[in-house]
């Protein structure tokens, strides 16, 4: 198989999956210092300057199908709003020319490998744990250590969104507002996203790699069981508090990777709110903690309330 061809296929779910999974773990419970959330995914937005109100739906990005569902009022939410807008525009997901233009970003530079950056012993153990799930290991050794990371988990198939067995929110809402012909957007770009984890040095990457694949395998449960469970109880408060070892690898870059990227999107969901009547679709683990979304719309002085 071209490694090119499977990275295509790849890169949505790797990136938005790493980003959610990385919102859950760098806010510790510390700094929780207002009151916590209630259960709920779905959020009404309005204020000054909306005449409609607009609403925040939190997405976990890769889900098995049998646990996909919609909350109550979200249909209802979709159906009411004119617009839709995702942490990326969804459109760009068939650009050909940007996603062929994008391809060697996933890659390292400079003809590194994962074989430079770990141990012969960790090198024998990543290929090992990939082998199991079916991705031989020559496939994956030039791709940035991170984009790997999201296969640690004993649960993801990498094969899963095309056979069905697993669904993403984001294109199952992008679907959604196709049929509706409602008009889409997003809060970032895909060049912009990719950039965050070049700000990672790659050994520190190879290291939350190693990190992932050893928690996965001593422990029965794994991250991203415990992710689908949170987000089937709506329980957004305990995303935020979710603290492992592999979280702590990323000190240092929570501000890139998650709450910078919060205050940055505050401004422009306040803009297009204004405009019409839209509906925001933005990982779960955005939504919670002192610099979640729905604090900081808070604190510009808009009502977040939730959809029951």
């Amino acid at each position: 198989m071209n490694p090119k061809k499977f990275s295509f296929r790849l890169v949505f779910p790797l990136l938005t999956m790493l980003l959610f999974v990385y919102a859950c773990k760098t806010t510790k419970p510390s700094e929780l210092t207002y009151k916590p959330l209630e259960k709920n995914l779905l959020w009404e937005i309005s204020g000054p300057g909306i005449t409609k109100p607009s609403y925040l739906y939190g997405t976990i990005h890769i889900i098995g199908a049998k646990d996909f569902y919609l909350p109550k009022g979200t249909m209802s939410a979709f159906d009411a709003s004119r617009k839709v807008v995702f942490e990326i525009d969804m459109k760009e997901m068939t650009d050909m020319s940007k996603m062929m233009g994008m391809m060697n970003k996933i890659f390292m530079k400079d003809g590194m490998t994962l074989k430079d950056l770990v141990s012969e012993a960790d090198y024998k153990m990543i290929g090992e744990h990939f082998k199991k799930v079916g991705l031989p290991i020559f496939m994956l050794e030039k791709m940035k250590p991170m984009f790997l990371t999201v296969f640690a988990y004993a649960d993801m198939d990498p094969s899963g969104l095309k056979t069905g067995n697993m669904k993403s929110y984001e294109m199952e809402f992008m679907e959604m507002a196709q049929n509706t012909n409602k008009e889409t957007s997003g809060l970032e770009s895909i060049d912009f996203q990719i950039s965050l984890f070049d700000e990672i040095p790659y050994d520190v990457q190879a290291k939350m790699l190693v990190n992932a694949i050893k928690s996965t395998e001593s422990e029965g449960d794994d991250e991203f069981k415990k992710m689908t469970k949170m987000y089937l109880d709506q329980d957004i408060s305990a995303m935020v508090k979710m603290i492992s070892d592999e979280g702590n690898s990323v000190a240092g870059f929570e501000d890139k990777l998650v709450s910078g990227r919060n205050k940055n999107w505050i401004p422009l969901i306040i803009e297009e709110a204004k405009k019409s009547q839209t509906f925001f679709a933005v990982g779960a683990g955005h939504l919670g903690g002192p610099d979640g979304v729905i604090h900081l719309l808070r604190k510009a002085g808009y009502k977040m309330k939730p959809v029951q």
